[in-house]
């Protein structure tokens, strides 16, 4: 870790959008092997990145959600969706972004996102 202050900024911010048990759990369970990356993603993804004034918390969830489903990569696209409803994104506007990306990105890519959406929402009760 080079820099603590960014690493203590990204601890902050990675908490309030994905949660603080989910948190501290990947970080507490965190071993010689996946300690580095888990320090990376704290300090330059959180720390940096997700704190810089260009956008909001808010687009910066709107558009993961848009990039998870085009990478296809399911289980961030569910940590990211909880995300972006504690960013204030509406399930109304997760729908339009899944079906943008279907267009760009190809149905499945969109089938897929829904269908985790969709597992979240019920996990949620929402």
């Amino acid at each position: 870790m080079k820099d603590p202050d960014l690493y203590a900024q990204g601890l902050q911010t990675r908490r309030a959008v994905l949660g603080a048990d989910y948190v501290d759990a990947a970080i507490a369970n965190a071993d010689d092997f996946n300690r580095p990356l888990q320090e990376m993603v704290t300090q330059y993804c959180w720390g940096d990145v997700w704190n810089r004034p260009g956008l909001d918390r808010r687009t910066r969830s709107l558009l993961n959600l848009a990039m998870l489903t085009a990478l296809n990569r399911p289980h961030e696209l569910k940590l990211h969706i909880k995300g972006a409803l504690n960013n204030g994104v509406t399930k109304e506007e997760m729908r339009e972004v899944f079906l943008q990306a279907g267009v760009y990105c190809g149905a499945p890519a969109a089938v897929d996102s829904f269908r985790t959406a969709r597992e979240v929402f019920k996990e949620l009760g929402i």
